[in-house]
């Protein structure tokens, strides 16, 4: 007999029982009421013997499993604060990065202009000395030309004495078509003389 037809049967029993005068109450034979019980314990299948284990640890099994999925969120949570410190530190080495960069334009601007600075006042101070050089050597070339030109003018005052051996080789500088002006070497010669 199946487990459906024993639970017929008990309450079978107990609505054929006879009532307790001025009660609720049933007289029911104890004996037949147990040994119908231990039948339908003994009929139960197997799997809800196990059932009752499951539900005995149901609460066990719960309160872990909601342990674990607290952890796990809480885990969850560290990573995502982890992830958020990790994306500002980024953000803030990009932003010191481009702070860097931006000064180190501008202390190469500075540099260099500091340099072309430099530059143009050397090659300033290098042009007023070229200029005195030049001044100076066109003052010596001149003086040289009034030498040459005395003595010149001196060779011309000996021109009754025998030729030289530089005369030879070089010529006197009228035959070479040259003329002499010696109007100004006089002067010259009193002056520097």
């Amino acid at each position: 007999m199946d487990l459906a037809a024993r639970l017929q049967q008990l309450e079978d029993l107990v609505r054929d029982a006879k009532s307790m005068p001025l009660s609720s109450s049933a007289l029911l034979n104890r004996e037949e009421v147990l040994e119908l019980v231990a039948e339908m314990r003994e009929s139960l299948p197997e799997e809800i013997k196990q059932a009752r284990w499951v539900v005995k640890d149901r609460e066990d099994l719960l309160a872990k499993a909601r342990h674990e999925a607290e952890a796990l969120v809480e885990a969850a949570h560290q990573e995502q604060l982890r992830m958020a410190r990790t994306e500002e530190v980024v953000a803030r080495a990009h932003q010191e990065a481009e702070r860097i960069l931006h000064e180190a334009d501008g202390e190469a601007r500075k540099v260099r202009l500091e340099a072309e600075d430099y530059v143009d006042a050397k090659l300033a101070q290098f042009e007023i000395v070229l200029r005195k050089l030049q001044e100076e050597t066109q003052g010596s070339a001149r003086q040289l030309a009034r030498t040459l030109d005395q003595v010149e003018l001196g060779r011309e005052k000996l021109r009754g004495a025998p030729t030289t051996a530089a005369e030879e080789e070089f010529g006197t500088g009228e035959a070479d078509g040259e003329p002499l002006d010696h109007s100004v070497d006089l002067h010259d010669q009193e002056v520097d003389g």
